[in-house]
């Protein structure tokens, strides 16, 4: 939990924190934005970077930890075991619209 306490607490998650940060931003960017209530804003939309910022490294830091955690390529797979007709399913169905379009 981050030291910092705000009037609003703590997001419940990435999503509503991005959601209330680009609301903050829409109204800075208002015109009618209340000059009264304009460092508030700011340092709520500060306290969100730096929540959201927090949340992206630990993601990060979990994904690269689980990778490392993969096992090494044994290097057994090779490109050449699938077949080209793996592929060519949707080229038969192209040649048929095709054909009906030079009717017309």
């Amino acid at each position: 939990m981050s030291s910092k306490k705000t009037a609003a607490g703590e997001p419940k998650g990435y999503a509503e924190a991005m959601a209330e940060l680009e609301a903050i931003l829409r109204e800075l960017d208002s015109a009618s934005v209340d000059v009264d209530v304009l460092a508030t804003k700011v340092q709520r939309a500060s306290f969100l970077v730096e929540w959201c910022t927090s949340r992206i490294t630990a993601a990060q830091a979990t994904i690269d930890e689980l990778v490392a955690a993969l096992p090494e390529d044994d290097g057994d797979y090779d490109d050449e075991d699938l077949d080209d007709d793996d592929f060519d399913d949707d080229e038969d169905d192209d040649d048929e619209y095709d054909d009906d379009d030079d009717d017309e």
